[in-house]
C-alpha cells in the first residue's frame, strides 16, 4: 500500500510538472485575430496575453467605431485563447495522473 502511495504521489507531481511546462509553452501559442475589413488586428497568447494591436490609420478618426472594434476583436481573441488554454491544461494534467477511480470525470 505505502508503494502503491508514494507512485500515486510521484505521478501527482509529475502531472504538475507537465502543467507549468504547459503554461509556458502557451505563453508562446500566438492567436491572430482580426475585424472583417481588416482594419483592427490583434494578437495575443494562449496564455492569454495581449501581444500586439494593429490598427489602420482610418479608425484613428473615429473614436466609437475604435472602441467597438477592440472590445469584439479582443473578446473574440480571448475566446480562442481560453478555449485552447483550457482544453491543452486539461490534457497535461489528466495525461500525468494516477489512476484514481471517478477522478475521470473531473477532466471531462
Amino acid at each position: 500500500m505505502f508503494g502503491d502511495m508514494m507512485g500515486m504521489m510521484s505521478k501527482i507531481k509529475e502531472a504538475q510538472e507537465n502543467v507549468e511546462k504547459t503554461k509556458e509553452r502557451l505563453k508562446t501559442v500566438l492567436i491572430d485575430e482580426q475585424t472583417t475589413d481588416g482594419l483592427l488586428k490583434v494578437t495575443v497568447t494562449a496564455a492569454r496575453e495581449v501581444k500586439s494591436i494593429n490598427v489602420a490609420d482610418e479608425l484613428l478618426e473615429d473614436k466609437e467605431q475604435l472602441e467597438d472594434y477592440l472590445v469584439l476583436t479582443l473578446n473574440k481573441a480571448l475566446t480562442k485563447a481560453g478555449e485552447i488554454n483550457e482544453r491543452e491544461l486539461g490534457a497535461a494534467a489528466k495525461d500525468g495522473m494516477p489512476n484514481i477511480p471517478g477522478l475521470d470525470n473531473m477532466f471531462k
